[in-house]
């Protein structure tokens, strides 16, 4: 199977026209006729970019979880809630679809989008018999998923907006959100900067 690259094609990572590649003359650079933007046969230092963001994702990952995501305060006394203790007082509360969704948006997705993205890195890196079919609609389902992931901390901006009494009753974000927020965006970057089209490099699919 031949790729745009050995036929001698490049798309626009913007506007997505296909162009004839030309190689750019030295100290330039080569620009898409449409929208101007720099084209590139392949993003450069995508893998390297892809894993920094990755592997600092994965390492707050442990602390968006571990650490209180929001305090609850009534009447002075606070009441400090993680993503998993908010989720288990959800379900005894009646509100089990809510605490599932919870459960999906705040942990799994998270967890399943840094073991699939480690997993496209890791077969492309290591070269593995996997086919290029199967690796691309695993990235597109990461893509897909990404944007579900920031359910946590919508609840606690509306909380936040609608429970703020004063001195009777407040809900404060903890650390847990920021960690959780900055796993997000990692894991948003990270899937952003991965260059897809090297999944159909070297293969004879």
């Amino acid at each position: 199977m031949q790729t745009a690259k050995e036929a001698g094609l490049i798309q626009c990572n913007d506007c997505h026209k296909l162009l004839k590649y030309r190689a750019p003359e030295k100290g330039r650079k080569s620009c898409c006729t449409r929208c101007g933007s720099t084209l590139h046969q392949r993003i450069p230092n995508s893998l390297s970019y892809c894993w920094a963001y990755l592997i600092t994702s994965a390492i707050l990952f442990l602390p968006a979880n571990m650490l209180p995501i929001m305090t609850f305060s009534k009447f002075g006394n606070g009441h400090a809630d993680t993503i998993m203790s908010g989720i288990i007082t959800l379900a005894k509360e009646g509100m089990l679809p809510l605490s599932v969704l919870v459960f999906i948006a705040s942990i799994l997705v998270p967890l399943l989008k840094i073991i699939g993205l480690l997993f496209l890195l890791l077969s492309i890196q290591g070269r593995w018999n996997v086919g290029p079919h199967h690796r691309t609609i695993l990235y597109r389902i990461i893509e897909f998923v990404g944007r579900w992931s920031m359910l946590d901390i919508f609840v606690i901006t509306i909380l936040v907006a609608l429970v703020d009494l004063g001195a009777i009753a407040q809900i404060i974000p903890g650390a847990g959100a920021t960690a959780f927020g900055a796993v997000v965006i990692l894991t948003m970057l990270a899937a952003r900067k991965f260059d897809s089209r090297l999944i159909w490099d070297n293969t004879n699919d």
